[in-house]
Parts: C-alpha cells; structure tokens; sequence
C-alpha cells in the first residue's frame, strides 16, 4: 500500500483546524453592554476624510453611502467610532431603511459593544433617544457632495 503524503499532510491539517475551531471560539471574550451617544455616520467619508462628513451638510452623501453598501458608524461623544454591526431586530444595516432614516442624526443606543484589533462594533439592541439632525454644518460647508 503506497501512502499519498501529500493527501495525509492535508488530512492532518484539516484536523487540526477543525480541532482548534472550538477552542478559537472559547477564547472569544462575552460582548459588553454599553450605551453611546453619538452621530450615525457615513464610516467612509469620516474615516477617509474625503469630504467633511459630518451633520447637515454630509445627510444626502450618508445615505447613499449606506445604500451603496458602507458601513455605517456611530461617532462617539468621546470621538469613539463604533461600527453598526445590525441594528435592532434587523441583522440587514446594508440597505437598511431603518439605519437610513437615521443618518447624521445624533442617537443615543443601547447595544453589545464586540472589539477586535482595536476596531469597536457594536450591535444595537435599542435607539433610546433620536434628537434627529443638531449638526447644522451645511451653513459652513455647503451639501456635500455637490454644493447648492
């Protein structure tokens, strides 16, 4: 009986990552319970800076923005950026007409707060407060992207 090594090397390796999967996920720590004030934003345009990306003059660009597929964020009182991982009840924030409704309004949330890599993400249980749009900054920057 000849052995294929090449077949046993992928067997072994296969084994070992299954093994090692449930033990991968135990060392995970629990999501932590928070609440965040802040303002639901556009993650790209902050993040890249491309625009000024925040308040009344960013709302049209963020909501295409979470139309087209970027994540959204919500950026802290504390200057904290937290991804919206879902959003109540709706595990869709893509194309989510929920998280839409919201965008450039100031928020305050109740979700579980996961990290990695030192990226914060959060899964929103709850908006207990919408104070809807206080950043009117379309005054001093004009609507983003276009102007007027």
């Amino acid at each position: 009986m000849t052995i294929n090594w090449k077949l046993a090397a992928r067997l072994i390796l296969m084994l070992g990552v299954a093994l090692s999967a449930p033990a991968m996920a135990a060392d995970a720590p629990a999501p932590k319970r928070i609440t965040v004030t802040g303002e639901i934003i556009d993650s790209w345009c902050l993040l890249s800076e491309i625009m000024y990306a925040q308040g009344s003059a960013h709302h049209q660009c963020a909501i295409w923005c979470a139309r087209g597929g970027v994540p959204v964020g919500i950026l802290g009182e504390n200057e904290q950026v937290y991804v919206v991982l879902r959003i109540q009840d709706d595990p869709a924030v893509l194309e989510n007409p929920g998280i839409m409704k919201v965008q450039t309004n100031k928020v305050t949330v109740e979700g579980n707060l996961y990290e990695r890599d030192s990226v914060k993400y959060i899964a929103i249980d709850k908006i207990v407060d919408n104070q809807g749009i206080v950043n009117y900054s379309h005054e001093e920057f004009d609507i983003q992207p276009f102007g007027e």
